[in-house]
């Protein structure tokens, strides 16, 4: 079998990135070694950028989004009880972040993709890449029992953080950076209405707690958590107990209490792999970097990932230049670079660590001060928001 780009991997980056490929006229292959349903039970965040709104437009998929999408036009910080709001609409002349649960935003590439008749292998065993270093890479993988091979000119490693694209690649070729934060997030879903209209994220002495949502019925909520605990850890009475104790007085009494119907903890790193080209193959989404999802960048990079190298294919298709595909690893950088700081700089401001000093418990209370005071900081805070412009 024979296809153009071969994509490792039907997460939000391989999807969008086979949908702006056909958009494109360029022929894709998406090889997947979980189930459809299997992809479409994780639960993940789901605030988007303006700039992922417009790139899932422009694949045609984005009528249920905007039918039922929440645009926002802010969100708010509340440390030691005293509530900044960040008013992304004035301070960026516009813009604003729509909240669309990620699951969603896979089933609506999903299916998009299989009315167009365009094909992804689901369940696909034991993957393997092979000679990406040479003009003639392909893949590997047992479907139904029987070992195929898939030839391509290129292959897009979309596959997650544990996924086998950057770890096929040598160790001598790549630098990984990596912070492993000493704490995660315990995070419960429930069919209850949210607290507010707007998403507020909260510093208490007891931990970090979030308040987002998936719909007007339907709410998650997160608060820090020790590193290591599990999701049985805490019944549902717990985990509502504090949160409410770690949010303002005036938002603990908007909270709703309901059965979770989903409870998790995820733990909280940030990653980046250098380079992200290898020879043939190419790394984005999780598989090139990892954010804390406190800056909610994660579903947006890894678009933006997908937009840049869609964008060099595209360009090498249609004009046989390379120069696209030798710049994507740099231009992507520079963007994820600038997300993580956001990311690092908001876990850093919004949790609690057991090792910071009396010192470094006061630095945290006066960059809260010095925002509340400062416009231009906060205009900083909301372009970081609301997501840097895909160039």
């Amino acid at each position: 079998m024979r296809t153009q780009v071969a994509i490792i991997g039907s997460g939000p980056a391989g999807l969008l990135l086979g949908a702006l490929l056909a958009n494109a006229g360029i022929d894709a292959i998406i090889i997947e070694r979980k189930s459809r349903d299997y992809v479409l039970s994780r639960i993940r965040a789901g605030v988007l950028e303006q700039g992922t709104v417009d790139l899932l437009r422009s694949v045609g998929v984005g009528h249920r989004l905007d039918a039922e999408g929440m645009a926002h036009d802010g969100f708010a910080l509340a440390y030691e009880g005293r509530t900044l709001r960040i008013d992304l609409k004035t301070l960026t002349g516009g813009r604003r972040v729509t909240v669309y649960g990620q699951t969603e935003v896979t089933r609506d590439l999903m299916d998009a993709r299989a009315a167009a008749g365009l094909t992804t292998i689901y369940e696909a065993e034991n993957v393997a890449v092979h000679d990406f270093d040479t003009g003639h890479p392909r893949l590997t993988y047992v479907a139904d029992g029987v070992t195929q091979e898939l030839h391509c000119d290129f292959i897009a490693g979309c596959d997650g953080f544990h996924g086998i694209s950057r770890a096929s690649v040598p160790a001598a070729a790549i630098t990984l950076f990596e912070r492993v934060y000493p704490f995660g997030w315990l995070g419960i879903l429930a069919d209850v209405p949210p607290c507010d209209h707007e998403l507020i994220y909260a510093s208490h002495d007891r931990g970090f707690a979030l308040c987002t949502m998936r719909s007007t019925t339907r709410s998650r909520y997160y608060i820090q958590c020790r590193a290591g605990e599990q999701p049985g850890d805490w019944s549902d009475a717990a985990f509502w107990d504090e949160l409410r104790r770690r949010l303002p007085p005036e938002v603990a009494a908007r909270v709703t209490t309901g059965p979770s119907i989903e409870k998790s903890v995820a733990p909280l790193r940030s990653f980046v792999a250098e380079p992200l080209r290898f020879g043939r193959l190419f790394l984005a989404g999780d598989a090139a970097h990892i954010v804390p999802p406190t800056g909610a960048k994660g579903l947006n990079l890894a678009a933006g990932d997908a937009f840049y190298l869609a964008s060099a294919l595209t360009e090498y298709y249609g004009e046989k230049s390379l120069a696209g595909i030798n710049h994507y690893s740099a231009r992507a950088l520079d963007r994820i670079w600038k997300a993580e700081r956001f990311s690092w700089w908001m876990t850093t401001l919004m949790h609690r660590f057991d090792h910071h000093s009396t010192f470094e418990q006061r630095m945290q209370v006066a960059e809260f001060d010095f925002l509340r005071s400062s416009t231009a900081a906060q205009t900083a805070v909301a372009e970081n928001y609301v997501g840097l412009p895909l160039v």
